[in-house]
C-alpha cells in the first residue's frame, strides 16, 4: 500500500490500541513530520496516543522520533537535546522562504571563495549565537504559525533568538555549493545558518537540501522508513512491533536506578525515597519487575520524581 493509500484511510476503520515506545522514523522528502507521524500511528501501529520530537520541514528527509502511549511523556525532553545535520546550501542565491520552495529574491555572483575564507565565516556561526528564525517557520506569534501569516502577506516581525552551534564544518563544496555537517542545540534553524553564511560571504545562499543525521540520545539510529514499516505490518505485528523501542529507550545515556518492592511501592505512590548522598542529577528508575518507573532526581540524599509513567512490565 502507498503513501498515498495510507494517509487516505478513514479514521472509522481503524480499531487504535494502547500501545508505548518509540519508532525512529527516517521521514521521507515531501511529507511534514505531523503527516508522517499520523501515517505511522494511525495507519500502521493504529497507537491510540503519538507525538513527534521536533519538526523536520517537507523537504528535509532523516530522523523523526515518534512516540507513543507513554513515551509521549518524554517527546519535549527530546526536542531539546542536541542534533545533528548534512545541510546542502547553495551560494548566489537568495529566496524568500531561505529553502527551495521560496521566490528568487536575489542573485549575485560567486566569487572563487578559498577554504579559509569559508571557514572565517563559518567560525562566527559556532558556539552560542544569535539567529533570527525564518518568516516562513512554524514559531507561533498571537496563537497562529508564523509562515501561515506570511503566506497571506502580512509584514511578520521575527525577533531573534540565541541558539547553540556545537559544530559547523564543510564536507564537500563546488563552485556554487556546500555540503555542510551541522550538530546544534534546540530551537537552531539550519536554514537561517545559510542564510547567515550567504551573507557573511557577500554573495547570499539558500538550503537546498536538509538531512537529519541523529537526535540524542540517538546518536547512531537505526532508521526505519514508512515503507519498511507497512512492509513488517504486512508480515504479522511481530514484525512490526520489533521496529519499536521501548520507552526507556528514550532515556539511554543516563544513570539507572532497579527499586526493591518496598521502593517500588513507595515510589508508586508519589513519595521521596532516600538515597546516597554521593549520588546526583536525572536517572532513569526501574521498578522491582524490570518496568520503566519514573524519570527521577537525586539531590540530597533523596529521590525526587520528575515524571511518572504507566507502563506495563513488557513496556
Amino acid at each position: 500500500m502507498g503513501l498515498r493509500n495510507l494517509m487516505s484511510k478513514k479514521k472509522s476503520h481503524i480499531r487504535f490500541r494502547d500501545l508505548h515506545g518509540i519508532v525512529l522514523l527516517d521521514k521521507p522528502l515531501g511529507l511534514s513530520s505531523n503527516a508522517a507521524l499520523q501515517v505511522v500511528r494511525k495507519s500502521i501501529f493504529r497507537a491510540e496516543k503519538g507525538g513527534h520530537t521536533g519538526a523536520l520541514d517537507p523537504l528535509a528527509t532523516g530522523l523523526l522520533p515518534l512516540c507513543f502511549g507513554e513515551a509521549t511523556k518524554l517527546a519535549g525532553m527530546l526536542l531539546g537535546s542536541r542534533k545533528a545535520y548534512l545541510a546542502e546550501c547553495k551560494l548566489g542565491v537568495t529566496t524568500s522562504t531561505a529553502d527551495l520552495e521560496g521566490e528568487i529574491m536575489r542573485e549575485r555572483p560567486v566569487p572563487a571563495f578559498s577554504d579559509a575564507t569559508i571557514e572565517a565565516s563559518l567560525a562566527k556561526l559556532r558556539g552560542r549565537i544569535t539567529q533570527v528564525p525564518p518568516v516562513y517557520s512554524a514559531i507561533k506569534r498571537d496563537g497562529e504559525r508564523l509562515y501561515v501569516k506570511a503566506r497571506r502577506g502580512e509584514a511578520v516581525d521575527v525577533p531573534p533568538r540565541e541558539v547553540e552551534v556545537y559544530k559547523l564544518d564543510v564536507v564537500s563544496r563546488s563552485n556554487d555549493s556546500l555540503t555542510l555537517h551541522v550538530e546544534c542545540g534546540s530551537g537552531t534553524y539550519i536554514r537561517s545558518l545559510a542564510v547567515d553564511l550567504g551573507e557573511d560571504l557577500g554573495c547570499g545562499a539558500h538550503l537546498t537540501a536538509l538531512r537529519r543525521l541523529w537526535v540524542e540520545p540517538f546518536r547512531e539510529p537505526a532508521m526505519v522508513t514508512v515503507e519498511q514499516l507497512q512492509a513488517a505490518a504486512e508480515q504479522g505485528d511481530n514484525a512490526l512491533l520489533a521496529h519499536l523501542l521501548p520507552v526507556s529507550a528514550g532515556l539511554a545515556g543516563l544513570p539507572t536506578l532497579r527499586l526493591d518492592a518496598e521502593q517500588t511501592l513507595a515510589v508508586s505512590q508519589g513519595q521521596q525515597i532516600p538515597l546516597d548522598p554521593s549520588l546526583s542529577g536525572q536517572m532513569a528508575v526501574f521498578a522491582e519487575d524490570g518496568r520503566l518507573l519514573v524519570l527521577g532526581e537525586a539531590e540530597g540524599g533523596k529521590l525526587h520524581i520528575v515524571r511518572g509513567f504507566n507502563l506495563p512490565p513488557t513496556a
